[in-house]
C-alpha cells in the first residue's frame, strides 16, 4: 500500500496545527513519527487515517478515500488511538473482536478466519492471559495491549499507532516495539507516534520529526537524530553511546537548564 498526503493543512479552533505536510508512507516499514508537544503528530496520523478533515490531499494507492469506500478502507488500514482510556466493561476479548468488524457482513457470525485472528492478536500482544477480564478491571498497560491487539486483529496493510507505548512497563515497551517491527518485516507498514528517542532510533526504520507543524527532518534515524534537529526541536542535547551493534541515544540536558546554570 502506497498512502501519499500532499500539502496537509489542518487548524483547530482557529489555530494552525498542521502546515505544508508532504510525507510518503509505504508497506514494509516502521516509521516514527517523533516530535516535542504539540507539534502536530497525532493530527496528522489522523489525517492520514481519514479520520479528520483538512486541507490538501492524502491518496491511498493514488486514489481519495471517497473512491475506495469506508468498510474498504478500514479493511485496509487499523488505526490505534491514544490514551487506551476505555470504561467498558466488556471482556478482553470481545473487545479484540471489534478489530475484525470490517470483515464482516452485518450481524454475520464470526468465522474460523476471525477467530484465529483475534487468538494470534492476543497472544502476539501478551494480552491471552486475561481474555475473560473486563477492561474496566485492567491497568492501563493491560488495557493497552488489549487495544493493541485489536488493531492487530484487523489485520489491515497499514498499522497507524498513537502512542502504543503508554502505560507499559520497560519489558512491554520492547516487545511493543519489537512486534510492530516484526508486523512492519511481514509486509505491513506500521506509522507509530513515539517520545522515546531511544527506542524510536533503535526499532525505526525511518523517522519523521514534526516541529511546529512542519516535517523538520524525516530519514534514517541516525540522521533524523542528529545535534542540530533534537536542540531545535526539542532543546535538549543528548548522550550518545553503542550497544550490541546498535547506536542509541539518550536524552541528557535540557538546553534551557544548561542556559540557566551558566
Amino acid at each position: 500500500m502506497l498512502i501519499e498526503a500532499k500539502d496537509i493543512a489542518v487548524a483547530l479552533g482557529g489555530k494552525p496545527v498542521l502546515r505544508g505536510i508532504d510525507l510518503t508512507l509505504r508497506t514494509g516499514e516502521l516509521v516514527g513519527l517523533i516530535g516535542p508537544n504539540g507539534a502536530g503528530k497525532t493530527t496528522l496520523l489522523r489525517v492520514i487515517a481519514n479520520l479528520l478533515p483538512h486541507a490538501g490531499a492524502v491518496l491511498y494507492d493514488r486514489e481519495p478515500a471517497k473512491a475506495i469506500g469506508h468498510k474498504a478502507l478500514a479493511r485496509r488500514i487499523a488505526f490505534l488511538a491514544q490514551g487506551g482510556a476505555v470504561h467498558w466493561q466488556m471482556r478482553a476479548e470481545a473487545v479484540v473482536a471489534l478489530g475484525r468488524l470490517p470483515h464482516r457482513r452485518p450481524l454475520g457470525e464470526m468465522t474460523a478466519a476471525d477467530q484465529d485472528a483475534i487468538a494470534r492478536a492476543m497472544l502476539a500482544t501478551d494480552a491471552a492471559s486475561f481474555r475473560d477480564r473486563t477492561l474496566d478491571s485492567l491497568s492501563g498497560g493491560e488495557r493497552m495491549r488489549v487495544l493493541l491487539a485489536r488493531a492487530l486483529a484487523v489485520e489491515a496493510e497499514m498499522l497507524l499507532a498513537d502512542e502504543p507505548l503508554a502505560g507499559l512497563d520497560p519489558r512491554h515497551q520492547l516487545e511493543a516495539m519489537t512486534l510492530l517491527r516484526r508486523v512492519a518485516a511481514s509486509g505491513a507498514g506500521v506509522v507509530v507516534v513515539l517520545h522515546d528517542l531511544t527506542l524510536a532510533g533503535r526499532f525505526c526504520d525511518r523517522l519523521v520529526l514534526l516541529d511546529q507543524g512542519r516535517i523538520l527532518a524525516d530519514g534514517p534515524p541516525d540522521a533524523v537524530l542528529g545535534d542540530d534537529h533534537l536542540s531545535q526541536a526539542f532543546g535538549i542535547s543528548v548522550a550518545r553511546g553503542r550497544r550490541d551493534g546498535e547506536d542509541f541515544v539518550l536524552p541528557w540536558h535540557s538546553l534551557n537548564d544548561k542556559e540557566t546554570a551558566r
